[in-house]
């Protein structure tokens, strides 16, 4: 790899940190302009009238604004507007959400994944734009098809506003039962001015790798005089160089640990374990282009169009060890194994002397991954003296994957001694040296491919009456279908000795060097921090294209799928108000037509293509309640039922024979029922000074199910097969916790602050036969605080996330446990003049890690990202 400067290496971030310090000494003033609001419909008009006696500039006026829909929504709803997505350091909208009361952000990779809304797991929370559903698929081979959005594609810039729905309304789509998240980009017509041009250009440093990259963003937007019509275009392209060091252990299954004087012991086993350094180059590029025609005051049409486009070439090499990897016959030999019990009773491997044949593995990865996601839009809405048409029709696909995934393996004989506790790597290879290239040797290698592709096609349509001098004010009623299919491809490629062209190279033959030192924060005592690698360079040249000669390819059937959704929904909304008391109820009915389509076990004949179908249908009811009980304080309250489907890749009807243990085989379970929640809230806002909020809410939810995986006797062709495959639970799950929420702007000083606490109780019910689970995705605590200063064209703000523990599957006798996890982010902001600004940020300030261990003190892994820091200039014309 091309080395960076010494002065973007060494300079930028101090450059940066002077500038995060000294801008709140450059008094310079400036003002910027701000979208009009666009009202939708009679709330939102009295809303917009509120809200144009304000001008909306700066970091105060748009949490002021914030605040303004918050009060005024008939809903439980928090708000993010575009300025403040702006002040905050994210470069996609879920590390944006992650400042929203009740939400934490997986932060896997760096950067914000997916979200989790009030103790419910990621899958169980939707996210849409503007309404409706965006498609999204994955780049990772081993990372599942689920329900889940996949935030890598939406960056910030495009954002006009977000917000989070926690408590339903008849017209909003079901599939949430943490929150629904809606991002709504920008119209034409929202511009103040006839034509607005904007840009940006930003230098951002990722400390671990000691790489500078560009961030490009513009926005075009035009008028005609009479603001019948308008045209905006939105374009962002950001590169990010990644780094991402880890210690690593591959959770596996049961044993005969064997020791060296023959004792058996029963227990549980990694696979094996390893030092890995991941790196990706990743290119985001997204294009928004919104057409919005308004020829009189009656009628509005919006036709928007976004695509976003993510190449990301990477590569991850780890150095293992091995221990279910050298089982035969279920039986590992150890010398002098060490074991802990596990919550299940049953024993698990930690420690001991594995080997030597065989002691050590490298497995080299390059891959060749994208993702790709577009929508088409178009929205339409007819204002009559006492009633208002509305529809809404689209389509929107995804795809992702890797054109290419080649594996390398190569192993040594030696020794190898391990040592695993609770963030614990311990391990050390007793006959060769881990920098010595010679001591490995290819063995054989495969290209495992992958494609995900999503589409779906909408239609809405509902039609509201208003009335005058009623309770009711207003009654909405609408139909939606939805069209959905998601489907999975994989293609292996394998090659080998006797291969055309196999070349047997040793590490030697592919190394320049050493790896630089590994995850220097997250090492333990004993864990091994670097080793002989491979050479980029040397790959490229000499490896890829013996592989690409050698390669033979065949389609995985067992991992081929497609799930067919036909989702017809047909709903009631009736808003009331009367003095104080305002709110909404209403019904939505769902039908859902699910076919699962994949391969299942057919005897000597292989596979063979299977079908099932499951479809249901529920109904949705819920009630909002709003009461002014004086000129600052409201009070809120809401009950409803939710409904989640399950993730798409647990309704795979196909199933895998286990390639060791040939009487075990795993599979999906496409009669799975869907979750359902019966929730209710309350709480309570008081709006006691200018742009300052002080609230509480209690929340409670009761979940039918939850998932959980089981192994159970199944006859296959005559065969009985112990299958492992998805169950719902005869009981389900509570969740019930309190938010805490207080913004306060303090007078004319400039500073102010935004702090919000959730609590989360979450107790899932008992399986017989396994530990009891804790509820997935939950975590207890969770706060953000955020301190800003904006006065005199400077803006400075200071955040903390913070989410306390949270637990994953179900893993070795135990439950996989992500350790408590805080943030420090910080943002600068010099309004040069009124039109241009200089801009800065830091992101992970303190370089915090990911770790992971199971109930029982199993290290799985534990992962350093590193630090970033950005520089940029902004211009408004």
């Amino acid at each position: 790899m091309a080395q960076t400067p010494a002065f973007k290496k060494k300079h930028l971030p101090h450059l940066i940190a002077l500038i995060l310090g000294s801008l709140a000494l450059q008094p310079v003033l400036a003002a910027e302009d701000a979208p009009a609001a666009d009202p939708a419909d009679k709330q939102a008009e009295k809303q917009a009238a509120k809200l144009d006696l304000v001008e909306i500039t700066g970091v105060r006026a748009t949490l002021k604004r914030n605040l303004a829909e918050k009060r005024e929504s008939l809903n439980i709803v928090d708000s993010i507007r575009a300025e403040d997505v702006g002040k905050f350091p994210d470069k996609n909208v879920a590390d944006s959400l992650q400042r929203v009361p009740g939400i934490s952000v997986d932060r896997g990779w760096g950067e914000g994944k997916a979200i989790f809304v009030r103790g419910t797991d990621k899958n169980l929370n939707m996210t849409q734009m503007n309404g409706q559903a965006v498609s999204s698929s994955e780049w990772w081979l081993n990372e599942p098809q689920t329900r889940s959005f996949n935030y890598d594609m939406l960056p910030s810039e495009i954002v006009g506003s977000l917000d989070v729905f926690k408590s339903p309304s008849a017209d909003l789509d079901e599939g949430s039962i943490g929150g629904l998240v809606n991002v709504k980009t920008r119209k034409p017509l929202d511009f103040k001015e006839r034509l607005t041009v904007q840009g940006a250009v930003e230098a951002v440093y990722s400390k671990l790798p000691g790489k500078t990259d560009p961030q490009l963003s513009g926005l075009l937007n035009w008028q005609t005089e009479d603001k019948s019509f308008g045209v905006m275009l939105a374009v962002n392209q950001q590169k990010r160089t990644m780094r991402r060091d880890g210690l690593e252990m591959f959770s596996d299954g049961k044993y005969n640990i064997v020791d060296q004087n023959g004792v058996n012991t029963p227990a549980y086993a990694a696979w094996g374990g390893g030092s890995a350094i991941f790196r990706q180059d990743r290119e985001r590029t997204t294009a928004n282009l919104a057409l919005q025609f308004r020829p009189n005051g009656n009628t509005d049409l919006v036709l928007n169009y976004m695509n976003s486009d993510m190449k990301m070439n990477n590569s991850n090499q780890n150095y293992l060890w091995q221990a279910g990897g050298l089982a035969v016959n279920g039986n590992i030999a150890v010398t002098d194994p060490k074991f802990i019990t596990t919550s299940d009773g049953t024993k698990a491997l930690v420690g001991g002397i594995l080997g030597p044949k065989t002691g050590v593995s490298f497995e080299p990865i390059y891959r060749t991954s994208y993702i790709k996601s577009d929508v088409l839009d178009l929205d339409g809405t007819y204002q009559g003296s006492n009633w208002r048409l509305h529809g809404q029709a689209g389509t929107t696909s995804s795809s992702g994957g890797s054109s290419h995934d080649y594996h390398f393996w190569m192993e040594g004989d030696t020794r190898t001694q391990i040592n695993m506790g609770p963030d614990q790597y311990g391990v050390k290879y007793l006959d060769i040296s881990p920098l010595d290239p010679k001591a490995l040797t290819l063995i054989n290698g495969n290209d495992r491919i992958r494609k995900m592709q999503g589409k779906e096609n909408y239609v809405q349509g509902d039609v509201t009456f208003d009335f005058d001098n009623s309770l009711i004010n207003a009654v909405k009623i609408g139909a939606k279908f939805r069209d959905n299919t998601l489907q999975n491809t994989r293609i292996q490629g394998t090659a080998g000795p006797g291969s055309t062209g196999w070349q047997a190279f040793s590490l030697a033959d592919l190394s320049t060097g050493p790896s630089p030192l590994l995850s220097q924060q997250a090492g333990s005592p004993g864990a091994l921090t670097q080793y002989a690698w491979f050479d980029d360079g040397l790959v490229a040249s000499k490896a890829i294209p013996m592989y690409e000669k050698a390669m033979v390819y065949k389609d995985v059937l067992s991992e081929n799928y497609k799930i067919k959704e036909k989702i017809s929904a047909a709903y009631v909304k009736a808003e009331y108000g009367s003095g104080k008391l305002r709110g909404d109820f209403g019904l939505r009915l769902v039908k859902t037509q699910q076919t699962s389509e994949g391969y299942a076990l057919a005897g000597s004949a292989g596979y063979a293509p299977i079908s099932v179908n499951n479809n249901y249908t529920d109904a949705l009811p819920n009630f909002n309640l709003v009461y002014d009980l004086s000129k600052e304080v409201v009070v809120r309250g809401a009950i409803s039922r939710a409904m989640s489907r399950q993730s798409f890749d647990l309704l795979n009807p196909g199933m895998v024979r286990d390639g060791t243990v040939l009487s075990k085989a795993t599979a999906g379970n496409p009669l799975l029922k869907p979750i359902h929640s019966n929730q209710a809230e309350l709480g309570a806002e008081w709006y006691f000074a200018d742009a300052s909020l002080l609230s509480g809410t209690v929340f409670i939810k009761k979940l039918d199910t939850f998932t959980y995986q089981s192994a159970k006797s199944e006859v296959i062709n005559g065969e009985t097969l112990t299958v492992t495959r998805p169950y719902n639970a005869d009981n389900g799950a509570d969740i019930k916790g309190f938010e805490l929420q207080w913004q306060q702007s303090f007078g004319n000083s400039g500073f102010g602050s935004v702090l919000n606490y959730t609590y989360t109780d979450a107790k899932a019910g008992t399986v017989a036969g396994q530990p009891r689970l804790q509820v997935l995705g939950n975590s207890r605590d969770q706060f953000n605080l955020s301190g800003y200063y904006e006065k005199n064209g400077i803006a400075l703000r200071l955040s903390y996330n913070y989410r306390s523990k949270s637990y994953g599957n179900l893993d070795m006798g135990g439950q996989d446990v992500n350790s408590a996890y805080g943030q420090w982010d910080a943002t600068a902001n010099w309004d040069i003049t009124p039109k241009i600004s200089l801009y800065a940020s830091a992101v992970n300030i303190t370089n915090e890690l990911v770790r992971t261990n199971t109930t029982d003190g199993l290290p799985i892994g534990v992962y350093e990202n590193g630090a970033r820091y950005g520089l940029g200039l902004r211009a408004k014309f």
